[in-house]
């Protein structure tokens, strides 16, 4: 394919050439640069704001003395035209303006972004008017070659932005007003559409509302480019005849703009450079409260012919036909293919995917999205697939995608849409079942089940986890704000494809005991979780375990006679095995016998005591103690 740079350095430069050089003869070449240009305010803190003039400047046919290094903008009162304050805005960035394509660059289209910005202060007790105000530059001249309007060469611009009183009913009100989508470099080709995003996005989330306007011309003058700030009214631009607001650029349709989207469009019929005016009003809460404009510039040129690119969705060994057809999408069949072409040779395409009614669950290629076409080595048509995620469900609803193939044409590409109507469904899920030596659940389950496990005695429960679709299973356990191992218990899990096995174990020790021993229990939740469904239903199960002392090994039944004779019978009395045994922080403390008048005749510490009497019968008392405070006592008759 041949480059539109090579056709337009052939046909279009040399006449764009001569006619420049003849406008520029004999005028002051450094005052006509400019392009357009728009200003905006952002607030940044309290009573803060940055005032912003972007300048668009021909980078080209301006002259670099034209290019200044600050700009004075007037603050002015809505309701008064009063001048509130000047502000002098030094440049603080130059850069050029990218095209949508870079490829499609022409010599003759260059341009500067200027864009010069400083804090402001806008005081809550100045700024108060409910009418509002404005903000202006004036600067002259624009481009010598713009073919709609009267006189370009001494035609100015003035910038221009209004924005609200910074306190409304006695509050602060805050306001950054919207910022205009970034100008690109683009040209248009005569006869063909061209579009051009001059969407903003506003920091505050108002309205925004878009629509063709006049440029202001202003004050300004090549003898005057630069005037102080002056107050409205501004004077307008001069149409060229038959030409006007709804008609800045002639075409079929004329240039126009989505007052929702700020979407230009036109089909131009003329050839030329062409100055256009956007404004921006901002809207909060159904109340306008300010607005920005943009004046800019468009290039139409004639171009070389571009055919269209052709897209083919076929689906089930066949092609899809739009507006008749509805895709029906399940488990095993989730992809469909596009086949794409375009009848010029060399064309570089480009494939896409756009959800149209739905955002969650879009599709993706996985295939290559792009190629060329219709050159040595390379094929006429190119074939990609495209795939929805595994588990799309459109719950009955008709969903739409357009698959879009854009060539690489100039100045913008050609674009065939295929608009995809489909339905989906997932495959059914069968729930897992949990099962476990667990206890039950009370029914109904108002409460987890209980378990209550004493110091030393280990408990282990079982569970198993099966699934019929043979999904992958996990098992997991988690105790509920206290971790596992912190407490002496043990979790471990054997998962895989439909089935699921766990153990669980608990032999609360002295060590643990203490971090046990929570008011209410341990609760521990068992989940049972399914991976590669679409609609997963994961089970639980939920104990309570309640540390609990050991049960006293033998009833409390100690001797109470002793025959202490040598015999080896009976001889000593001894409570070791008759008393409770110890354990972590009960254990035994000592003995002490009394004799029946309350004398005091024998003490030990020893658990193993043996006491043999004291020497004459008699009845006797004696006391025990643990360390963790119980006491047991009782009475002893020694028979001599």
């Amino acid at each position: 394919m041949r480059t539109l740079y090579q056709y337009f350095r052939r046909r279009a430069l040399p006449v764009l050439s001569s006619l420049l050089l003849l406008l520029l003869a004999g005028a002051p070449a450094w005052a006509t640069h400019i392009v357009g240009g728009e200003m905006n305010l952002l607030h940044q803190t309290g009573s803060t704001y940055t005032l912003t003039l972007t300048l668009y400047f021909d980078a080209i046919n301006g002259s670099p003395a034209a290019l200044d290094q600050a700009l004075t903008a007037g603050l002015f009162d809505k309701a008064t035209n009063q001048q509130l304050t000047s502000v002098v805005l030094p440049l603080v960035s130059n850069s050029f303006v990218s095209y949508t394509n870079p490829a499609c660059a022409v010599g003759s289209l260059s341009t500067r972004k200027l864009v010069y910005a400083k804090d402001i202060v806008l005081s809550p007790t100045t700024y108060t008017s409910a009418q509002g105000y404005y903000a202006a530059v004036e600067r002259c001249c624009r481009n010598l070659a713009i073919g709609n309007i009267v006189d370009p060469g001494a035609a100015g611009q003035t910038f221009y932005l209004e924005f609200p009183a910074v306190v409304r009913n006695g509050q602060p009100f805050i306001d950054s007003t919207p910022r205009i989508f970034p100008a690109l470099g683009d040209y248009a080709c005569r006869n063909e559409l061209f579009y051009y995003n001059f969407g903003g996005q506003d920091p505050d989330g108002d309205s925004l509302v878009y629509d063709m306007v006049t440029p202001l011309n202003g004050h300004s003058s090549a003898a005057v480019p630069s005037p102080p700030p002056v107050a409205a009214p501004y004077a307008t631009i001069t149409w060229g005849t038959g030409l006007g607001t709804l008609n800045q650029i002639p075409g079929a349709p004329a240039l126009g703009i989505d007052a929702h989207t700020g979407r230009l469009t036109v089909r131009a019929n003329r050839l030329g450079l062409f100055v256009f005016g956007v404004r921006c009003a901002e809207y909060r809460r159904g109340v306008k409260i300010g607005e920005t404009r943009r004046d800019f510039q468009l290039y139409v040129l004639n171009c070389p012919q571009n055919n269209p690119p052709v897209a083919t969705v076929w689906a089930n060994g066949r092609a899809y036909r739009p507006g008749l057809d509805t895709l029906r999408l399940g488990p095993n069949a989730l992809c469909f293919s596009v086949k794409y072409t375009d009848p010029d040779a060399g064309s570089v395409l480009t494939l896409s995917a756009q959800p149209v009614n739905f955002t969650a669950g879009a599709p993706a290629f996985t295939t290559a999205t792009g190629g060329t076409v219709r050159a040595a080595g390379q094929p006429d048509t190119l074939t990609a697939t495209l795939c929805f995620p595994a588990c799309t469900d459109t719950k009955g609803q008709v969903y739409r995608l357009n698959v879009v193939v854009a060539d690489n044409g100039c100045s913008l590409p050609k674009r065939d849409t295929v608009q995809v109507a489909f339905t989906a469904v997932v495959a059914p899920n069968a729930p897992p079942v949990l099962t476990s030596t667990l206890p039950p659940a009370p029914v109904p389950e108002t409460a987890p089940a209980v378990v209550r496990v004493a110091l030393g005695m280990p408990y282990t429960a079982t569970l198993l986890g099966t699934d019929a679709d043979a999904n992958l299973l996990t098992l997991s356990a988690s105790g509920e704000g206290f971790d596992l191992a912190a407490v002496g218990m043990v979790f471990g899990a054997q998962n895989g494809a439909g089935r699921a096995t766990g153990t669980f174990a608990w032999a609360p020790t002295c060590a643990t005991a203490s971090a046990a021993a929570v008011p209410g229990g341990l609760v521990v939740h068992f989940l049972l979780t399914e991976s590669g469904a679409c609609a997963p239903v994961p089970r639980t199960r939920t104990v309570r375990f309640e540390l609990v002392r050991p049960a006293d090994s033998v009833a409390f039944r100690p001797p109470n006679v002793i025959t202490p004779n040598g015999d080896g019978l009976n001889d000593f009395f001894v409570l070791d095995q008759a008393l409770p045994p110890d354990f972590c922080g009960s254990e035994f403390a000592g003995v002490r016998i009394f004799s029946r008048w309350g004398q005091q005749v024998y003490t030990s510490p020893a658990r193993t005591f043996r006491w043999g009497g004291a020497g004459a019968g008699g009845s006797y008392y004696y006391l025990v103690t643990f360390t963790d405070g119980r006491r047991f006592k009782g009475w002893l008759e020694v028979l001599p």
